[in-house]
């Protein structure tokens, strides 16, 4: 059986902790782990910033905690902040459990949760917490439920609501799985240069390998240099070859025009669910006049190499393709601006570090302000000319 905790974070089911002040989040979230995961107090916002944590959560498996500060935080200085940052978990929440005080009427802070949950899409659960203490208990909706973290009352039931709920909300997805048969051999190409982590696979790869194997299906992991030797030496050509966007003008050339050519990261957006929008934003680079600003968002914080692809390759295969010079600015990890209206585009990496929910609200973000939105390997295609082979006409625009 796999280790739960080597599952990525970008991969676990998100279910965020919201509510006012000494709600009783924090001990929920203890009480549910059986840990002391948070600190729990009876002076009012203790939880001053948001705390995760990754475990095995079972009925639901692995999954991702988060207790987040109160929404009602009324501190001059730090209150406003504390809130935009509750603010932002919801961006990448899947499933939101509310809670609220048994003994006390729900009121507005309640109320705004409830209404950014609806506009967000987001199921939760209402949690009437501190039930022990109160002796009549009014009807819930079917969303709600009683509990006590002191005695334990309704824990294991909202275990229960929290499976049924990661259960309807999970649909099925695939980075190539679904493209292939069992007994099909691939090429992945992964180059180990400047920029190559050490001593592993980047994680695109690594999924697109496991899910190869799941699919009993035979995987060709190379270097570049190595794809045509590889090629030649093969009876039967490959089922496709999917490479690292950087070398995308090497590979194509190595790879008849016959055999299906894409990317990892071109793989990725179609995983994430945003990759017809990522090829409709490329379409605009052409028209952008000199000096226009782009942000390259980076889903991951790394040291950056010599040679960075995106900080380096990337704004050379732009500016070789366009003739022009652009204002380029970054963004990385769990940064990302709310207000991209000074952008005439977004080019996000292929977003693997980010989970699906966070991804479309990024999407949703830019084209909400008019800013065509794509990605590093849709881009670097459409830069070296092969943006319709690489998307293998339009298979990959298909759900996958």
């Amino acid at each position: 059986m796999a280790n739960l905790e080597q599952v990525p974070a970008s991969e676990r089911i998100h279910i965020g902790f919201f509510g006012a002040r000494n709600a009783g989040k924090s001990s929920l979230v203890n009480a549910l782990t059986g840990q002391e995961v948070s600190i729990v107090s009876e002076t009012p916002g203790t939880t001053t910033d948001a705390v995760s944590k990754s475990m095995e959560l079972l009925p639901l498996g692995a999954v991702m905690l988060t207790d987040t500060a109160g929404y009602d935080d009324d501190d001059a200085a730090l209150g406003a902040q504390r809130i935009e940052k509750t603010k932002r978990e919801l961006y990448r929440t899947d499933i939101a459990v509310l809670a609220a005080d048994a003994s006390k009427p729900l009121g507005t802070t309640e109320t705004e949760l409830m209404r950014l949950f609806s506009e967000q899409h987001i199921p939760y659960i209402l949690v009437r917490s501190r039930c022990d203490l109160v002796s009549m208990r009014t009807p819930l909706p079917e969303n709600g439920i009683y509990v006590s973290a002191r005695t334990g009352e309704g824990i294991e039931a909202l275990k229960e609501m929290l499976g049924k709920l990661a259960e309807a909300d999970a649909a099925p997805r695939s980075i190539i799985r679904d493209l292939v048969q069992p007994d099909d051999a691939v090429v992945l190409v992964c180059p180990i240069d400047e920029s190559a982590p050490k001593g592993r696979l980047i994680l695109p790869q690594q999924q697109t390998l496991r899910e190869l194997l799941d699919a009993h299906a035979s995987a060709l992991v190379v270097q570049p240099e190595q794809v045509a030797p590889l090629l030649a030496s093969l009876n039967t050509p490959p089922r496709m070859v999917v490479t690292d966007s950087q070398a995308f003008a090497a590979v194509a050339k190595a790879v008849p025009e016959s055999v299906p050519l894409t990317s990892f990261s071109i793989l990725m957006a179609r995983y994430k669910g945003f990759l017809r929008t990522a090829v409709s934003g490329v379409q605009t680079l052409m028209q952008l006049d000199a000096g226009a600003r782009i942000l390259i968002s980076e889903g991951c914080t790394h040291h950056r190499q010599c040679g960075d692809i995106g900080t380096v390759k990337l704004p050379k295969a732009i500016s070789k393709l366009t003739g022009r010079q652009f204002t380029l600015e970054y963004s990385s990890g769990g940064s990302f601006p709310t207000d991209l209206t000074p952008y005439a585009l977004v080019i996000h990496c292929g977003g693997c570090m980010r989970t699906e929910r966070e991804m479309q609200w990024r999407m949703r973000t830019a084209l909400s302000q008019g800013v065509p939105f794509t990605n590093y390997g849709v881009t670097l295609a459409a830069c070296t000319g092969i943006l319709s082979r690489a998307l293998m006409g339009d298979t990959l625009l298909q759900e996958g």
